[in-house]
């Protein structure tokens, strides 16, 4: 038999990051730009009190709830018990493999109102592997958004914006309020749309070799590129030449000037020559 849910309000935990949208407007918005139909697949991050669970229940297939909180997951499993096609894993979302939740996770769609403090985790979680989800539609902070979204050339462009355009596009779907939520948080938040390119452009191999690259550029942005290939790769000014002439980059500009696309070029150029980040080995297909 199963233990009854605690009764009374539950105290949002500061330290789960939880902040509960209570905004029935914003809930919709958000529930419906994942454009949920009867034949779908979907998984939702930490569904806490179920604001976005309630407008999902019964528009799709399979509705696989995370919730990591054991006040809000028994409140879930009792509220959600009869409820079909409504499932409750009570576990971390880092820790459960995209496998487990779908027979085909190609096909599954992915949403959820994420814990602040774990968003590039789970972000990087769900995208740094194979085979990626349908969709992903998340509300993060909107710093993290702007980060995401970013032009090549501004301040805020990174590592974190090439390592998801370059597999994925990304939109904004809405910017949210802080009085949408309670407790209210500090800082403002963005609904983002991520759908994972597919087939995917890049080989795996490709993919960690990109992400070398990129930690490496970003980690020092501010010089230029050809320094970072002779300091982080070890190359000599002839080779940076003939990789510059190859991709036909200006390696004497600085990281933040490149579009995703360019780093997908450099990081083919140097996996094709056989150059890596010092202390990491070259990979072959």
């Amino acid at each position: 038999m199963r233990d009854p849910a605690p009764s009374g309000p539950h105290r949002a935990k500061r330290s789960l990051g939880q902040n509960f949208l209570v905004d029935g407007n914003v809930q919709r918005r958000i529930v419906d730009s994942l454009r949920p139909n009867l034949i779908d697949e979907v998984m939702e991050i930490g569904p806490g009190q179920g604001a976005l669970t309630q407008h999902l229940a019964g528009r799709v297939r399979r509705l696989v709830l995370v919730e990591l909180d054991n006040n809000l997951a028994a409140r879930l499993q009792e509220k959600y018990a009869d409820t079909h096609g409504v499932e409750i894993i009570h576990e971390d979302v880092l820790r459960v493999p995209l496998e487990r939740v779908s027979e085909d996770p190609r096909r599954l769609k992915v949403i959820g109102n994420i814990p602040y403090n774990i968003t590039t985790p789970i972000l990087f979680g769900l995208l740094e592997r194979r085979p990626r989800p349908a969709e992903i539609v998340v509300m993060i902070q909107r710093e993290v958004a702007d980060r995401i979204l970013a032009p090549a050339g501004g301040k805020t462009y990174g590592a974190l914006a090439v390592g998801i355009r370059s597999i994925a596009t990304v939109e904004r779907v809405l910017n949210v309020s802080r009085e949408a939520f309670r407790p209210v948080p500090d800082v403002m938040s963005s609904v983002i749309r991520i759908v994972p390119l597919d087939p995917p452009p890049l080989t795996e191999a490709d993919e960690r070799t990109l992400r070398s690259l990129t930690r490496a550029a970003f980690g020092q942005r501010r010089k230029q590129f050809q320094r970072i290939l002779r300091d982080r790769y070890g190359l000599s000014a002839e080779q940076v030449e003939e990789v510059a002439a190859e991709t036909g980059m200006d390696l004497q500009a600085r990281p933040e000037q490149f579009e995703p696309q360019r780093f997908i070029d450099l990081a083919r150029a140097l996996r094709a020559r056989g150059y890596a980040v010092k202390g990491e080995a070259a990979e072959e297909e």
